[in-house]
Formats: structure tokens, sequence, C-alpha cells
């Protein structure tokens, strides 16, 4: 069982992140020059957390993604991935099984 999206945005609210963007789809979270996405679709929780995707091969250190990326328009703060067939953000998504696995994530990627 991977932590809600709600669950996660309160873990990054503790971590100092603030939310600074709120959609349909996404809740947008900003710390100083990073941002990051809580999906609000991940209902299971598997791909609530998106990095940005110039994070992927450093995140790899520290968890594997749920899937290669996650698209959405609302993901703005993001680059669009332009190979598909509708022009969309997209970031890394991420689901975590504990608080303590997100918190120790969030530290060792934007601490």
């Amino acid at each position: 069982m991977y932590l809600r999206p709600d669950e996660v945005a309160r873990v990054l609210e503790k971590a100092g992140f603030e939310m600074d963007a709120v959609t349909a789809k996404a809740y947008g979270y900003r710390r100083g020059d990073s941002y990051v996405y809580v999906n609000r679709e991940a209902r299971m929780g598997r791909t609530a957390l998106v990095i940005h995707p110039t994070l992927k091969e450093k995140s790899h250190s520290y968890a594997e993604p749920a899937s290669d990326m996650k698209t959405c328009e609302h993901y703005v703060q993001f680059p669009m991935y332009l190979a598909g067939d509708n022009q969309d953000h997209y970031g890394i998504p991420h689901g975590f099984s504990s608080r303590a696995a997100l918190e120790r994530y969030i530290t060792l990627m934007f601490g």
C-alpha cells in the first residue's frame, strides 16, 4: 500500500515545501529552486509524487520510479513532452509505502 496524495502533501509541507498551485489533477509544491507535484489522481498512491525530469538520474540512487514518466497538462513547471500526440508537460512519478521512506527520499533529493 502506498501513501495517498493527501499524505504525500502533508509530508512535503512538514519538509518545508509550500503549496503554490492547486488544480483538479495536481498540487504544486516549491521549496527554494525545487519543484514537485502531488498527483491528485493517484488514488492508490503509486504515482503520487512527481519530480522534475532532470532529477531522474539522481533519483535512481534513492528510489525506483513507478513508471518512466507521467504526463499532465497541469505540470506547467515541468518541460513539455513533445514526442506524444498531445503536448503535455511531464515528470517522473514515484510512490512510497511509508512516511519514513518518503521523508528519507525528500532529505536525500532536496536536502
